[in-house]
């Protein structure tokens, strides 16, 4: 049976395996379902302590990695020793997974690629526009039955401004419920937090939150920007 222990770091789920990655590894699976569940989309599996890794085992390397793909999120392998670098290599799936000599290696270059998708998500943000707003919000991270309430300060296609007394920290995905009156009406979203009031630099909406919509159906974005839109003043105002 493979062992699994998890630890936090850095923000990414780091999952130390031990023993063999066999026909009885569904729990590797498993665990990287509920890391994705509870909104990790940075993971790591370490292989320092993995003894064998058959065929079916790779089937279940290959099942995990596609899952975490399909969440949009990053799964790398660290300390891969040489005889099972060479078992990916003969089916060529060192071509499809992402191996890092370390653990160390693999926090920098998730830092690096963090970097480069800030910079596109700031050009994307000139596409849209801003509309000022002060409206309830409610939200809760997806582990909460409960939501908290906030004020929405501004809304475009792609985010929302919202200022609360709880905040989460960057990268947690957030259920999301607004209204929008008197069209598209009440909204069920997901959003990841992408940035925090800093206190010192906004003062006036400090605790906040900056949100991104995530896994957004297309229509209902669709309908956020023509609201955005329909209720900008005739002034218009800078992109977003």
């Amino acid at each position: 049976m493979l062992e699994i222990t998890f630890k936090k770091i850095k923000g990414a789920a780091v999952l130390h395996l031990s023993g063999s990655i066999d026909i009885n590894s569904a729990n590797l699976v498993e665990k990287v379902g509920w890391a994705l569940s509870n909104g990790y989309r940075q993971l790591i599996c370490d292989f320092e302590n993995v003894e064998l890794v058959d065929y079916a085992g790779m089937s279940c390397l290959a099942l995990a990695f596609k899952h975490v793909l399909n969440h949009q999120g990053k799964l790398k392998f660290v300390a891969v020793p040489a005889h099972i670098q060479k078992l990916f290599s003969l089916v060529c799936l060192d071509r499809v997974f992402e191996i890092c000599k370390d653990l160390e290696s693999a926090l920098d270059s998730f830092e690096a690629e963090e970097v480069i998708t800030q910079i596109k998500r700031k050009q994307l943000r000139r596409r849209f526009k801003r509309l000022p707003l002060d409206i309830d919000v409610y939200y809760k991270a997806k582990y909460e039955e409960d939501y908290h309430q906030g004020k929405a300060l501004n809304l475009s296609g792609i985010g929302v401004m919202i200022f609360s007394q709880k905040t989460y920290p960057v990268g947690e995905v957030l259920d999301l419920k607004l209204t929008l009156k008197p069209q598209p009406g009440q909204l069920f979203l997901e959003a990841r937090v992408v940035w925090l009031v800093e206190k010192h630099l906004q003062p006036q909406i400090y605790p906040g939150m900056g949100l991104e919509f995530y896994r957004i159906d297309p229509h209902i974005q669709e309908k956020i920007i023509q609201f955005v839109e329909r209720n900008l003043p005739l002034s218009n105002l800078p992109d977003y």
